[in-house]
Protein backbone atom coordinates (compact mmCIF):
# COMPACT_ATOMS: atom_id res chain seq x y z
CA UNK A 1 0.00 0.00 0.00
CA UNK A 2 1.33 3.42 -0.95
CA UNK A 3 1.71 6.03 1.77
CA UNK A 4 1.53 9.79 1.20
CA UNK A 5 5.25 10.17 1.90
CA UNK A 6 5.93 7.77 -1.00
CA UNK A 7 4.64 10.29 -3.56
CA UNK A 8 5.44 13.90 -4.29
CA UNK A 9 1.99 15.49 -3.89
CA UNK A 10 2.85 18.04 -6.55
CA UNK A 11 2.52 15.18 -9.03
CA UNK A 12 -1.16 14.90 -8.13
CA UNK A 13 -1.63 18.55 -9.03
CA UNK A 14 -0.16 17.78 -12.46
CA UNK A 15 -2.42 14.72 -12.71
CA UNK A 16 -5.50 16.82 -11.98
CA UNK A 17 -4.66 19.42 -14.64
CA UNK A 18 -3.94 16.82 -17.32
CA UNK A 19 -7.18 15.05 -16.42
CA UNK A 20 -9.07 18.35 -16.68
CA UNK A 21 -7.47 19.62 -19.90
CA UNK A 22 -6.73 16.32 -21.69
CA UNK A 23 -3.69 17.98 -23.29
CA UNK A 24 -0.14 18.35 -22.00
CA UNK A 25 0.24 21.81 -23.54
CA UNK A 26 -2.95 23.16 -21.94
CA UNK A 27 -2.06 21.66 -18.55
CA UNK A 28 1.42 23.19 -18.78
CA UNK A 29 -0.06 26.64 -19.44
CA UNK A 30 -2.38 26.39 -16.44
CA UNK A 31 0.46 25.22 -14.20
CA UNK A 32 2.94 27.74 -15.67
CA UNK A 33 5.36 24.92 -16.43
CA UNK A 34 7.05 23.72 -19.59
CA UNK A 35 5.52 20.81 -21.48
CA UNK A 36 8.61 18.72 -20.75
CA UNK A 37 8.22 19.39 -17.02
CA UNK A 38 4.61 18.17 -17.14
CA UNK A 39 5.61 15.10 -19.16
CA UNK A 40 8.40 14.30 -16.69
CA UNK A 41 6.01 14.68 -13.75
CA UNK A 42 3.56 12.30 -15.40
CA UNK A 43 6.35 9.79 -16.01
CA UNK A 44 7.29 9.89 -12.31
CA UNK A 45 3.66 9.41 -11.26
CA UNK A 46 3.24 6.51 -13.70
CA UNK A 47 6.24 4.75 -12.20
CA UNK A 48 5.04 5.36 -8.65
CA UNK A 49 1.51 4.10 -9.31
CA UNK A 50 2.32 1.39 -11.83
CA UNK A 51 -0.26 2.59 -14.34
CA UNK A 52 -0.12 4.41 -17.68
CA UNK A 53 -2.73 6.94 -16.35
CA UNK A 54 -3.18 8.71 -19.73
CA UNK A 55 -3.00 7.41 -23.29
CA UNK A 56 -2.35 9.75 -26.22
CA UNK A 57 -5.20 9.65 -28.78
CA UNK A 58 -6.55 11.85 -31.55
CA UNK A 59 -8.87 13.38 -28.96
CA UNK A 60 -6.04 14.17 -26.56
CA UNK A 61 -4.73 12.45 -23.45
CA UNK A 62 -7.47 10.02 -22.48
CA UNK A 63 -7.44 8.63 -18.91
CA UNK A 64 -7.12 4.94 -18.18
CA UNK A 65 -9.76 3.21 -15.99
CA UNK A 66 -7.45 3.58 -12.99
CA UNK A 67 -7.05 7.32 -13.66
CA UNK A 68 -10.83 7.67 -13.95
CA UNK A 69 -11.19 5.90 -10.63
CA UNK A 70 -8.72 8.13 -8.79
CA UNK A 71 -9.72 11.46 -10.43
CA UNK A 72 -12.66 12.34 -8.20
CA UNK A 73 -11.09 11.53 -4.79
CA UNK A 74 -7.81 13.21 -5.79
CA UNK A 75 -9.65 16.30 -7.02
CA UNK A 76 -11.78 16.43 -3.88
CA UNK A 77 -8.71 16.11 -1.65
CA UNK A 78 -6.83 18.85 -3.50
CA UNK A 79 -9.92 21.05 -3.35
CA UNK A 80 -10.11 20.66 0.42
CA UNK A 81 -6.41 21.47 0.75
CA UNK A 82 -6.88 24.62 -1.34
CA UNK A 83 -9.89 25.57 0.75
CA UNK A 84 -7.93 25.09 3.97
CA UNK A 85 -5.06 27.23 2.69
CA UNK A 86 -7.32 30.05 1.56
CA UNK A 87 -9.81 30.46 4.38
CA UNK A 88 -9.31 34.22 4.31
CA UNK A 89 -10.18 34.45 0.62
CA UNK A 90 -13.69 35.59 -0.19
CA UNK A 91 -15.50 35.81 -3.49
CA UNK A 92 -16.32 39.44 -4.23
CA UNK A 93 -18.72 39.60 -7.19
CA UNK A 94 -18.15 43.34 -7.58
CA UNK A 95 -14.44 42.87 -8.39
CA UNK A 96 -14.08 39.22 -9.46
CA UNK A 97 -13.06 38.41 -13.03
CA UNK A 98 -14.00 34.76 -12.70
CA UNK A 99 -15.56 32.91 -15.64
CA UNK A 100 -18.48 30.57 -14.96
CA UNK A 101 -19.71 27.89 -17.36
CA UNK A 102 -23.34 26.80 -17.01
CA UNK A 103 -24.76 23.77 -18.82
CA UNK A 104 -28.29 24.21 -20.10
CA UNK A 105 -30.51 23.31 -23.04
CA UNK A 106 -31.39 25.63 -25.90
CA UNK A 107 -34.76 26.41 -24.32
CA UNK A 108 -32.92 27.07 -21.05
CA UNK A 109 -30.72 29.65 -22.78
CA UNK A 110 -33.81 31.45 -24.06
CA UNK A 111 -35.28 31.69 -20.59
CA UNK A 112 -32.28 32.04 -18.26
CA UNK A 113 -29.54 33.92 -20.09
CA UNK A 114 -31.23 37.32 -20.66
CA UNK A 115 -32.16 37.81 -16.99
CA UNK A 116 -28.90 36.28 -15.73
CA UNK A 117 -26.82 38.60 -17.90
CA UNK A 118 -28.81 41.59 -16.67
CA UNK A 119 -28.29 40.66 -13.02
CA UNK A 120 -24.58 40.02 -13.53
CA UNK A 121 -24.06 43.33 -15.29
CA UNK A 122 -25.52 45.05 -12.23
CA UNK A 123 -23.95 42.96 -9.45
CA UNK A 124 -20.80 41.46 -10.98
CA UNK A 125 -19.70 43.61 -13.94
CA UNK A 126 -16.39 41.78 -14.49
CA UNK A 127 -17.66 38.23 -14.07
CA UNK A 128 -18.00 36.20 -17.28
CA UNK A 129 -20.97 33.86 -17.84
CA UNK A 130 -20.97 31.31 -20.64
CA UNK A 131 -23.53 28.64 -21.48
CA UNK A 132 -22.48 25.22 -22.74
CA UNK A 133 -24.33 22.13 -23.91
CA UNK A 134 -23.77 18.82 -22.18
CA UNK A 135 -25.71 15.60 -22.38
CA UNK A 136 -26.32 13.71 -19.15
CA UNK A 137 -23.65 11.17 -20.09
CA UNK A 138 -20.91 13.84 -20.09
CA UNK A 139 -22.29 16.07 -17.36
CA UNK A 140 -20.63 14.37 -14.40
CA UNK A 141 -17.23 14.23 -16.09
CA UNK A 142 -17.35 17.88 -17.17
CA UNK A 143 -18.46 19.10 -13.73
CA UNK A 144 -16.05 16.83 -11.91
CA UNK A 145 -13.19 18.26 -13.94
CA UNK A 146 -14.30 21.82 -13.23
CA UNK A 147 -15.05 22.65 -16.87
CA UNK A 148 -18.73 23.21 -15.98
CA UNK A 149 -19.63 25.02 -12.74
CA UNK A 150 -23.39 24.47 -12.70
CA UNK A 151 -26.12 22.83 -14.73
CA UNK A 152 -29.71 24.03 -14.96
CA UNK A 153 -32.42 21.81 -16.35
CA UNK A 154 -34.33 18.58 -15.92
CA UNK A 155 -31.45 16.08 -16.39
CA UNK A 156 -33.49 13.25 -14.88
CA UNK A 157 -30.65 10.77 -15.34
CA UNK A 158 -27.98 12.94 -13.67
CA UNK A 159 -25.27 11.18 -11.66
CA UNK A 160 -25.60 10.74 -7.92
CA UNK A 161 -22.24 12.53 -7.64
CA UNK A 162 -24.11 15.76 -8.41
CA UNK A 163 -25.95 17.72 -5.74
CA UNK A 164 -29.22 19.25 -6.86
CA UNK A 165 -31.80 21.75 -5.69
CA UNK A 166 -35.29 22.38 -7.03
CA UNK A 167 -35.58 25.66 -8.92
CA UNK A 168 -39.19 25.48 -10.14
CA UNK A 169 -41.84 23.32 -11.76
CA UNK A 170 -43.86 24.32 -14.81
CA UNK A 171 -46.61 22.80 -16.95
CA UNK A 172 -46.53 22.24 -20.69
CA UNK A 173 -48.76 24.44 -22.84
CA UNK A 174 -49.78 24.37 -26.49
CA UNK A 175 -48.65 27.49 -28.34
CA UNK A 176 -49.77 29.04 -31.65
CA UNK A 177 -49.90 32.41 -33.35
CA UNK A 178 -52.52 34.94 -32.32
CA UNK A 179 -55.79 34.42 -34.17
CA UNK A 180 -55.33 30.66 -34.54
CA UNK A 181 -58.65 28.78 -34.52
CA UNK A 182 -57.62 26.73 -31.47
CA UNK A 183 -57.59 29.92 -29.42
CA UNK A 184 -61.26 30.57 -30.22
CA UNK A 185 -63.82 28.78 -28.08
CA UNK A 186 -63.40 25.62 -25.99
CA UNK A 187 -60.13 23.77 -26.82
CA UNK A 188 -61.59 20.27 -26.84
CA UNK A 189 -59.48 17.20 -27.48
CA UNK A 190 -61.22 16.72 -30.83
CA UNK A 191 -60.28 20.24 -31.96
CA UNK A 192 -56.77 19.84 -30.57
CA UNK A 193 -56.19 16.64 -32.56
CA UNK A 194 -57.67 18.18 -35.70
CA UNK A 195 -55.14 21.03 -35.64
CA UNK A 196 -51.83 20.71 -37.48
CA UNK A 197 -48.93 20.30 -35.04
CA UNK A 198 -45.21 21.01 -35.03
CA UNK A 199 -43.28 18.46 -32.98
CA UNK A 200 -40.00 18.83 -31.11
CA UNK A 201 -38.46 15.48 -31.99
CA UNK A 202 -36.15 15.26 -28.98
CA UNK A 203 -35.12 11.85 -27.67
CA UNK A 204 -33.78 13.33 -24.42
CA UNK A 205 -35.57 12.84 -21.14
CA UNK A 206 -38.07 14.22 -20.14
CA UNK A 207 -39.15 15.46 -23.58
CA UNK A 208 -39.24 11.91 -24.91
CA UNK A 209 -42.05 11.20 -22.45
CA UNK A 210 -44.06 14.19 -23.70
CA UNK A 211 -43.66 12.99 -27.28
CA UNK A 212 -44.80 9.54 -26.24
CA UNK A 213 -47.96 10.97 -24.65
CA UNK A 214 -48.66 13.11 -27.72
CA UNK A 215 -48.25 10.05 -29.90
CA UNK A 216 -50.62 8.03 -27.71
CA UNK A 217 -53.20 10.82 -27.97
CA UNK A 218 -52.96 10.75 -31.76
CA UNK A 219 -51.00 13.97 -32.37
CA UNK A 220 -47.87 12.52 -33.95
CA UNK A 221 -49.70 10.43 -36.53
CA UNK A 222 -51.11 13.54 -38.22
CA UNK A 223 -48.03 15.76 -37.85
CA UNK A 224 -45.83 16.39 -40.89
CA UNK A 225 -43.38 18.88 -39.35
CA UNK A 226 -40.60 18.28 -36.83
CA UNK A 227 -37.59 20.16 -35.46
CA UNK A 228 -34.87 18.76 -33.16
CA UNK A 229 -34.62 21.80 -30.84
CA UNK A 230 -36.80 24.46 -29.24
CA UNK A 231 -34.92 27.56 -30.39
CA UNK A 232 -36.53 27.87 -33.83
CA UNK A 233 -40.07 27.19 -32.63
CA UNK A 234 -41.27 30.81 -32.10
CA UNK A 235 -40.02 31.80 -35.57
CA UNK A 236 -41.83 28.88 -37.20
CA UNK A 237 -45.10 29.04 -35.30
CA UNK A 238 -45.40 32.82 -35.70
CA UNK A 239 -45.58 32.43 -39.50
CA UNK A 240 -47.61 29.22 -39.88
CA UNK A 241 -50.91 27.79 -38.68
CA UNK A 242 -49.24 25.24 -36.43
CA UNK A 243 -49.63 24.22 -32.78
CA UNK A 244 -46.61 23.19 -30.70
CA UNK A 245 -46.47 21.91 -27.13
CA UNK A 246 -43.69 23.52 -25.07
CA UNK A 247 -42.78 24.37 -21.47
CA UNK A 248 -44.79 27.32 -20.12
CA UNK A 249 -41.80 29.58 -19.53
CA UNK A 250 -40.76 29.36 -23.17
CA UNK A 251 -44.28 30.39 -24.18
CA UNK A 252 -44.19 33.29 -21.73
CA UNK A 253 -40.84 34.48 -23.08
CA UNK A 254 -41.84 34.16 -26.76
CA UNK A 255 -45.46 35.36 -26.65
CA UNK A 256 -44.99 39.13 -26.85
CA UNK A 257 -42.11 39.46 -29.35
CA UNK A 258 -43.54 36.82 -31.70
CA UNK A 259 -47.26 37.62 -31.21
CA UNK A 260 -48.09 34.15 -29.91
CA UNK A 261 -50.76 32.75 -27.59
CA UNK A 262 -51.13 29.48 -25.73
CA UNK A 263 -53.65 27.23 -23.98
CA UNK A 264 -53.48 24.37 -21.51
CA UNK A 265 -53.57 21.26 -23.74
CA UNK A 266 -56.69 19.11 -23.36
CA UNK A 267 -54.73 16.04 -22.29
CA UNK A 268 -52.80 15.13 -19.16
CA UNK A 269 -49.09 15.93 -19.35
CA UNK A 270 -46.66 15.80 -16.42
CA UNK A 271 -45.03 18.98 -15.13
CA UNK A 272 -41.45 19.74 -16.05
CA UNK A 273 -39.17 20.05 -13.01
CA UNK A 274 -36.09 22.25 -13.35
CA UNK A 275 -33.18 21.87 -10.91
CA UNK A 276 -29.77 23.39 -10.28
CA UNK A 277 -26.95 20.81 -10.28
CA UNK A 278 -23.39 21.12 -9.02
CA UNK A 279 -20.62 18.66 -8.25
CA UNK A 280 -19.97 17.84 -4.62
CA UNK A 281 -16.28 18.63 -5.11
CA UNK A 282 -17.19 22.30 -5.43
CA UNK A 283 -19.98 22.52 -2.88
CA UNK A 284 -17.95 24.83 -0.63
CA UNK A 285 -16.56 27.00 -3.40
CA UNK A 286 -17.48 30.61 -2.58
CA UNK A 287 -17.97 31.64 -6.20
CA UNK A 288 -20.19 28.67 -6.90
CA UNK A 289 -22.24 29.39 -3.79
CA UNK A 290 -22.71 32.99 -4.93
CA UNK A 291 -23.83 31.93 -8.42
CA UNK A 292 -26.28 29.34 -7.05
CA UNK A 293 -27.74 31.95 -4.73
CA UNK A 294 -28.07 34.46 -7.56
CA UNK A 295 -29.91 31.92 -9.73
CA UNK A 296 -32.22 30.91 -6.89
CA UNK A 297 -33.02 34.55 -6.08
CA UNK A 298 -33.66 35.37 -9.74
CA UNK A 299 -35.60 32.31 -10.91
CA UNK A 300 -36.61 30.27 -7.87
CA UNK A 301 -40.29 29.83 -7.10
Amino acid sequence: MLELHDIDLNLLVVFQEVYRERRISAAARRLRLTQSAVSNALARLRRALGDELFVRTAQGMQPTPFAEQMAEPVGAALGQVALALNQRDRFDPATSRRRFAIAMTDVGEVYFMPALIERCRALAPRVEIGSVRAGTAALREEMEAGRIDLAIGAFEDASEALFQRLLFRQPYVSMFRQGHALGQGEPTLERFLAAEHLLVASAESPYDRINELLREAGVQAASRYRVPHFTAIPYIVSTADLVVTVPLKLAQRAAAPFKLAWIAPPLALPELQTNIFWHRRYGQDAGGQWLRGLIMDTFGE
